[in-house]
């Protein structure tokens, strides 16, 4: 539901992955941001309203992902489409931060887009420390995006392991994920993304946030 930016971007993605997609939107001019080459359907109309879900085929919907620019429809029409018709994959995107916790609680996944760009922003602006991506249901194992002293880029990146609790998943270079093996050597600009239980992250922490040598030392 929504065919702004977000949503014909996600819709065109979804698409080229081989998925079948229908698009609801109250703007009918809004399905030319889908561009010509889109297949999926599109339906004219509120994406809380019964009738209009029906026609989009929302019964038959794996997923839902409720993108308009309005929190409040955002949340009814997911609630409608996971407490309705049992949607299991639903996503609501939401602009109050606030609003965005309560609904989280209340079992219905959100984006608060304030929230995650005030945390990409931050990322770049402080490049030091970690910040969470994810985290088991145990709450025990997170993986995090953790920024090293300067001296740690040119060495290789098993090192973080050899000398930190954690274990490096992956890095993301020049916009690419890569699993690193033993030959990668670490590079200014590698964002660099550990597996750390809570009980060790800190240490981690302050083990990069000074040189190898030391730690070595």
């Amino acid at each position: 539901m929504g065919c702004g930016r977000v949503g014909s971007s996600l819709a065109t993605e979804l698409e080229a992955a081989g998925h079948t997609v229908s698009v609801i939107d109250q703007a009918r001019e809004a399905f030319r941001r889908l561009g010509p080459n889109f297949k999926g359907r599109t339906v004219t109309g509120v994406g809380f309203d019964r009738d209009t879900l029906l026609e989009a085929g929302i019964q038959e919907a794996d997923a839902f992902a409720a993108v308009s620019n309005g929190d409040n429809s955002n949340i009814l029409a997911a609630r409608v489409a996971r407490e309705t018709y049992g949607v299991q994959n639903v996503v609501a995107r939401i602009y109050d931060p606030g609003r965005a916790e309560i609904y989280q609680r209340l079992g219905i996944p959100t984006v608060a887009t304030v929230l995650w760009a005030t945390d990409q922003i931050l990322r770049r602006l402080v490049p030091e420390g970690s910040r969470s991506e994810w985290r088991d249901a145990t709450g025990m194992v997170q993986l995090c995006e953790v920024h090293p002293h300067q001296d740690w880029y040119g060495r290789p990146i098993l090192l973080i392991d050899d000398l930190t609790p954690a274990r490096v998943a992956f890095i993301t270079r020049l916009g690419e994920g890569q699993i690193p093996d033993e030959h990668t050597v670490l590079q200014q600009g590698d964002l660099i993304h550990v597996m750390v239980s809570d009980t060790d992250l800190a240490r981690t922490e302050e083990i990069l946030a000074s040189t190898p040598e030391g730690e070595r030392a």
